[in-house]
């Protein structure tokens, strides 16, 4: 008669546990600096107004030199693709922008890491522009971190669906939540002023650059001495990086060169 073997499925299943591994407790030191850069600028905004009246109509003076104009872009200023993420055209708007990047960014640079979340923010805010740029008028004018915020919420839903194994059932009800809230909120956009455009480029680069180039966590060790490890290496953060630069910068040449 033969023995069955340890690997028999004869044998029981050993029970599965749960077993708590703690996540990155890093200072979101990055969020902090840009929302305490965006608010510098905004009084400066207010300030501008107050000594210098208003360049033109309603438009501040760094809303003139940095905002996304597409007239102006098309001149040759190429920073506005990136500058207008400073820039906001009231308290409210400020306010809200400031308050969802504190909620989201918090979260994120705790995962992305400093680096990584930075150029996730940044390259964001430049994809969202370029959308902008390529899809509205001649005279097109927009300011606003929403931009890059938007980045920030599409990196989150791939976030959690790249590590959904590690979060379980919290990653469907995040990705559920977060998703809702970007139906929501591109909804909203639809309303006179808003410039959806940049909320959906902003998304859209966000999840390129996170499917390419965020966290992947595995968990390593041995009870009780687990820990997270990224198996992302640096140069697919590089990739990921340079894939949203030649997508939006693919698409803003051929806004040049289509009108």
């Amino acid at each position: 008669m033969i023995e069955p073997s340890p690997l028999s499925p004869l044998e029981p299943a050993p029970p599965s546990q749960t077993v708590r591994v703690a996540l990155p407790s890093l200072a979101p030191s990055v969020t902090y600096a840009i929302i305490g850069i965006t608010v510098a600028v905004y009084l400066l905004q207010k300030l501008s107004v107050l000594l210098f009246g208003y360049a033109i109509y309603e438009i501040d003076w760094l809303e003139y030199f940095f905002a996304r104009f597409n007239s102006a872009i098309r001149a040759g200023e190429l920073w506005r693709f990136i500058t207008p993420v400073f820039l906001h055209g009231s308290i409210p708007h400020i306010f809200f922008n400031m308050y969802a990047l504190l909620s989201i960014g918090t979260f994120m640079e705790r995962q992305f890491g400093h680096g990584r979340f930075a150029l996730l923010y940044f390259l964001s805010g430049f994809a969202g522009n370029v959308f902008s740029f390529r899809f509205t008028g001649e005279n097109g004018f927009s300011v606003g971190a929403s931009t890059a915020v938007f980045g920030l919420i599409g990196a989150e839903v791939i976030f959690f669906y790249q590590n959904r194994e590690l979060f379980g059932a919290y990653a469907k009800q995040s990705i559920g939540n977060v998703v809702f809230i970007i139906a929501i909120n591109l909804f909203i956009g639809l309303s006179p002023g808003i410039d959806n455009w940049g909320h959906v480029g902003g998304l859209l680069g966000g999840m390129i650059f996170a499917w390419f180039a965020g966290v992947r966590w595995m968990v390593t060790g041995i009870p009780p001495g687990l820990k997270l490890v990224d198996q992302r290496e640096v140069r697919e953060v590089i990739t990921g990086g340079a894939l949203v630069v030649l997508i939006f910068s693919t698409l803003a040449a051929w806004g040049f060169f289509s009108k």
